[in-house]
């Protein structure tokens, strides 16, 4: 498994994208309503798409954002397969993405992090904010991509 990781910025089908959330933690942040439909919009309009692989080209890491390009970044989802946590592939996504939306001294990052995933955020030098608003009237029922 200490196979060499690239990352790419690259459209993952949503087939693809849907065998990913099933070998990580993401597969239960999305809501069941019209799911299949909703990430197939997801994987074709992200502003960044990156996608870790490995060397039999599996998806292993997948970060999507929304960007300006000029002030701001939105992560929306960032997950790496359970059998490769650990390596540095969510950092590198991170990071890629990042400088890909303009780099760190004119870009600022924002996301919503699983509990599970605020210590991982911290040690990239990520602080909790309190100046974000939601407005959120949609319909959600929970439910894990299996």
């Amino acid at each position: 498994m200490d196979q060499e990781i690239r990352i790419c910025s690259e459209r993952i089908s949503p087939e693809e994208y849907v065998d990913f959330l099933k070998r990580t933690d993401l597969g239960s942040q999305y809501p069941k309503e019209r799911f299949e439909e909703r990430i197939a919009r997801l994987v074709d309009n992200a502003s960044i798409s990156l996608v870790a692989r490995n060397g039999e080209n599996l998806a292993v890491g997948v970060l999507f954002g929304l960007t300006d390009f000029a002030y701001w970044l939105y992560v929306t989802d960032l997950g790496v397969d359970r059998r490769f946590e650990g390596r540095g592939i969510g950092t590198r996504l991170m990071k890629a993405a990042h400088e890909l939306a303009g780099g760190e001294k004119d870009i600022a990052v924002y996301l919503i992090a699983n509990e599970k995933a605020v210590p991982f955020y911290e040690k990239l030098g990520m602080k909790k904010a309190d100046d974000v608003m939601q407005y959120n009237h949609i319909e959600w029922t929970e439910f894990t991509v299996e």
